[in-house]
């Protein structure tokens, strides 16, 4: 392990309680971890031990970091990284108990989701007691300061989707909420947007601002659109999420209605909703990197695959739950999100230059082939166990997403049913790209060949490390020198804002859930070549998107050369989920 995996190993992972270290290796957090997960099998424990220990060993399969913190430990703690919370009532009462349930759930470990639609907009009589409403936006500061004391001596932040309809009255003052330095900075931020929105915004048309009901005002579209892009531009926030395609393409259309996501966004929720991430390291299965000959080897892989769901599918049986709510909706959908990282440095492995179009054909495939392998071990899990208590054969096989699978897969859920209601979702993978050698995280581009970062460590100090890409890293230790690079070497800051939205949106059509990334833009981007993004996002059919340009307001935490650079929307202080 380097430095820095070393660091992470032992502040985030290793298993360690009231002064006594229980693990000297990460060999040891695996086992402790494969033979946690494996205890809830009905038969063949040692088997499945075995076998779980084998996917971890080596990185080829790196699950949540919830999961590698909590399991087979004493501690009080989920392995679940995220939720969405439940519906907030529009009442005192209402507020105070999400609040409350909010605060269960990140003591656990958890980051949430909330949808504050539901709450009444600045200026309206409250219910009953005719005193004037303070708006969401008041109430979103009090779950900031919760958060402030909840997490004040952890090295986690707390994390907390913000999202808001685009026809709420107060949505002009959501989508400033950040304009002032320091303000819910335990948020990441996003707008709910719908089809009608956008046709309205597409036709200068006026936009109902609406409440239970009830139009306030209106605004033109077009008005409200520059004001996102605007704020987007100069605070990195509001991001966007495009809910009827979300909805259109949930796999349990027939029982959710789905308003917004986790934290980093990769898996949009119901009310008490849960994910339950791990990522498949794509540089274990390049075979000769950097050679004429480099391949994937899509045996590894696929026997990869079909562990890391069965393993997925058992931390939902091993898991604790901050709610009684989080377990039944976790244990009815069996909802799993299996994804990738280290795509950027798999790549380069390759020889391929992310962004072209032979980059985005391959990842495309390797996703099909994850997601379709996954799809098949479900179904397989699901004759030997069963299916997803929610699961209704018909309706699931005529979501949107399922009529697309192959013959061989609806046969199978014919038949058997499906273990999972939903397989894939690539979440940002930050912390534990870094536990395996500082990957290339999720399906980022490569941030810079070398860099300095900002971690915290077990007491919440940051200590400031100096990283190499690990792609670029093992190309040296393979006897290149020092001073070259691969000719497939490619940073953010070298792509068009273009490779980002290919590049997702290629994948995206194998992913069920959805995709955490976030389109780097530089500082000196004109604000006319930025307003296209979002726009352009939502024309190749992507579920949602976030950007970011450096700015003032946002503190440093990577920086390549001498230039400081903030982390990605949901990544300040190692604050992503994982």
């Amino acid at each position: 392990m380097d430095e820095i995996a070393e660091h992470v190993w032992r502040t985030k992972y290793r298993y360690a309680e009231d002064g006594v270290v229980h693990e000297r290796s990460i060999e040891d957090t695996w086992r402790r971890v494969s033979r946690a997960i494996a205890a809830v099998e009905p038969h063949d424990r040692e088997r499945w031990e075995r076998r779980f220990f084998d996917i971890l060993d080596g990185y080829k399969f790196l699950p949540g970091g919830r999961i590698l913190a909590g399991a087979g430990t004493s501690r009080q703690v989920t392995l679940f990284n995220c939720f969405v919370m439940g519906t907030i009532e529009d009442s005192l009462s209402g507020i105070l108990r999400a609040l409350s349930e909010g605060a269960l759930t990140l003591q656990q470990g958890g980051g949430v989701g909330y949808d504050f639609s539901t709450l009444r907009p600045k200026g309206m009589r409250a219910k009953g007691v005719g005193a004037i409403a303070s708006g969401p936006v008041s109430f979103m500061a009090v779950w900031d300061a919760l958060s402030d004391t909840l997490m004040a001596t952890s090295p986690r932040r707390a994390a907390i989707m913000g999202s808001m309809r685009c026809d709420h009255p107060d949505i002009e003052a959501f989508v400033a909420a950040k304009r002032e330095a320091g303000r819910l900075r335990h948020f990441n931020l996003s707008v709910e947007i719908t089809d009608a929105f956008m046709a309205a915004m597409r036709g200068d048309a006026d936009w109902p601002l609406v409440f239970e009901g009830s139009v306030l005002r209106h605004i033109p579209a077009r008005t409200l659109w520059e004001e996102i892009l605007r704020a987007a531009y100069d605070t990195a926030e509001p991001g966007v999420l495009f809910v009827d395609r979300i909805n259109g393409m949930n796999n349990l259309w027939y029982r959710e209605t789905i308003t917004t996501t986790n934290p980093c966004g990769e898996v949009p929720l119901p009310p008490y909703g849960a994910c339950d991430l791990g990522s498949i390291n794509l540089t274990r299965f390049i075979d000769e990197p950097f050679a004429p000959r480099a391949r994937l080897n899509t045996a590894s892989l696929d026997a990869t695959v079909e562990t890391a769901v069965r393993f997925l599918d058992d931390v939902i049986d091993a898991s604790r739950f901050p709610l009684p709510q989080h377990q039944e909706n976790a244990r009815g959908s069996r909802r799993i999100g299996l994804g990738i990282t280290g795509l950027a440095d798999a790549l380069v492995m390759l020889g391929l230059r992310y962004g072209s179009s032979a980059a985005i054909a391959w990842a495309s495939d390797v996703m099909q082939r994850i997601c379709h392998g996954a799809y098949r071990a479900s179904a397989r899990l699901a004759r030997e166990k069963g299916p997803f208590p929610f699961f209704e054969r018909d309706q699931y096989l005529d979501g949107a997403f399922t009529r697309e699978l192959p013959d061989d897969i609806h046969a199978a859920i014919l038949e058997h049913g499906i273990r999972n209601s939903h397989l894939t979702a690539i979440a940002p993978a930050g912390s534990i790209s870094l536990l395996a050698g500082n990957l290339s995280s999720g399906i980022e581009p490569i941030f810079a060949a070398s860099y300095r970062r900002l971690v915290l460590d077990e007491n919440g100090l940051a200590f400031e490390f100096a990283l190499t890409d690990y792609c670029l890293g093992l190309w040296r230790r393979l006897g290149h020198p020092a001073d070259a690079r691969p000719d497939a070497f490619v940073t953010s800051s070298e792509l068009p804002m273009s490779a980002h939205l290919e590049m997702q949106a290629a994948l995206q059509k194998h992913v069920d859930n959805a995709i955490s990334k976030t389109v780097n833009v530089p500082a000196a981007c004109p604000f006319e070549t930025f307003r296209r993004i979002y726009e352009a996002a939502y024309e190749m059919g992507l579920k949602g998107c976030t950007v970011y340009r450096p700015n003032p307001l946002r503190g440093a935490v990577l920086q390549g050369g001498d230039a400081a650079v903030d982390a990605p929307h949901c990544c300040a202080l190692e604050r992503e989920a994982d």
